[in-house]
């Protein structure tokens, strides 16, 4: 499980810093599938829905854009300035799964915007910190 979030984490960091004025969310799935084969791992994503009849999900990564809901289909929309891009990204390794979601800004977000991102990662860690066993 280790091996499979360190796969996630790297997809991560190369995604968002490739998440720049001009790119497409295609280019950002095709960087994506770049990492799963350098680490030998698969995608948790690719296909999904086909076992059961649905349309087959197309990409690697799931990539939404600023108001869009979450598991977006990465294609042409280009990205510009000040978007807000939700990243979800999940790898197998050895049968293990990692998946996780990071947002990042395209170039320098608007201050309201910034402020959301810090007070949405304040109320995270306030969520961690109180976690406890049992706790409700």
């Amino acid at each position: 499980m280790r091996r499979a979030g360190l796969v996630v984490a790297e997809a991560h960091k190369v995604l968002s810093e490739a998440a720049v004025p001009g790119a497409t969310t295609g280019d950002l799935d095709r960087l994506g599938r770049e990492v799963l084969a350098k680490n030998g791992a698969t995608s948790s994503f690719l296909n999904y829905g086909a076992d059961w009849g649905y349309p087959p999900f197309p990409g690697v990564a799931c990539i939404s854009v600023n108001d869009e809901i979450v598991h977006g289909i990465p294609g042409q929309r280009v990205l510009e300035e000040g978007d807000i891009v939700s990243i979800d990204f999940g790898a197998i390794v050895d049968g293990w799964h990692g998946d996780a979601a990071v947002t990042c800004f395209v170039g320098k977000p608007s201050e309201e915007d910034a402020k959301l991102s810090e007070a949405t990662r304040d109320a995270l860690w306030a969520g961690i910190a109180a976690a406890r066993v049992g706790g409700r």
